[in-house]
């Protein structure tokens, strides 16, 4: 079943769990992806960064779609941080249910009437929107020391999406994109997350969520978080496989290459699938 991610969310927030938005980029980790899924009757979101889509190319959101479409599973297939206008509305052509639009490097103001833009177009289609505030941290060694995180003020929050219109919200509360090398220690600001969703109705979410400690994410579910950006986690998994499984110079064949790589990844999706609480969720939509 394809959904948007305002409905697939709306679930996800009435009954306190969160969705995992798994970033591929190849058919075959979406086929994996989709597999662990539906064994474990879980809701997922198919993130999709342009990056991604750019490798994969837009014809493969077709075939998605069909995949997506014939499951039993709700399943969103989701723009992860547009970089554009006009990147958005590429891939709402291509097909997508959901968009990211990330302005959040812009001033306030900016922030708000990019997304609205956003908003504004792609309501008209049955399409959702995602916006983000705050700063999402980086792990790149040679500038995490430096950054200046700028964590989501629960105030403007609550102004932001009155104004934007946006269906979901990625806050800043101490994520970083990537995995973290040795000596950096992450750290969610729970009490932050409370503020806002005291402020915030709609669905929040975490990007970052990939080396995390369970514990943190797992509160943050609880505390209301309904939407977790999993990649560096997966993709790990699965590249790690795959180089040891090439060290065997005479295999040449997908069939013999990638099921151990995909069964590397589908043990992690699964390990996140059951600590954001998704599992068997599927029998509430």
């Amino acid at each position: 079943m394809l959904y948007n991610m305002k409905d697939l969310l709306a679930v996800a927030n009435k009954n306190n769990f969160a969705v995992p938005a798994f970033n591929i980029s190849s058919y075959a980790m979406f086929n994996g992806i989709m597999d662990i899924c539906e064994k474990e009757n879980a809701p997922v979101i198919i993130a999709i960064h342009p990056d991604e889509l750019h490798h994969i190319g837009d014809d493969a959101v077709a075939a998605i779609r069909q995949k997506a479409m014939k499951s039993f599973l709700p399943v969103v297939i989701h723009l992860d941080h547009g970089a554009s206008f006009e990147q958005v509305i590429e891939a709402i052509q291509d097909g997508f249910t959901s968009v990211m639009i990330d302005s959040s490097s812009k001033p306030f103001e900016e922030n708000i009437a990019i997304c609205k833009k956003v908003c504004e177009a792609a309501h008209a289609v049955n399409v959702s929107v995602e916006g983000e505030l705050g700063t999402i941290g980086t792990t790149d060694a040679a500038t995490y020391e430096k950054q200046v995180i700028i964590y989501t003020k629960p105030e403007d929050a609550a102004e932001f999406v009155e104004k934007s219109g946006v269906d979901t919200l990625a806050v800043a509360i101490g994520t970083c994109h990537g995995l973290y090398p040795a000596g950096m220690k992450p750290e969610l600001k729970l009490d932050i997350l409370k503020e806002i969703k005291s402020r915030v109705s709609i669905p929040l979410v975490l990007h970052g969520g990939s080396n995390n400690p369970d514990e943190e994410i797992g509160k943050s579910v609880t505390l209301g978080i309904n939407k977790i950006n999993i990649s560096s986690d997966i993709k790990v998994a699965y590249y790690t496989k795959m180089r040891e499984v090439l060290k065997d110079e005479g295999l040449r064949e997908p069939n013999m290459i990638e099921p151990p790589c995909i069964e590397a990844m589908e043990k992690v999706a699964s390990q996140k699938i059951h600590l954001f609480q998704d599992d068997n969720k599927a029998a509430l939509y």
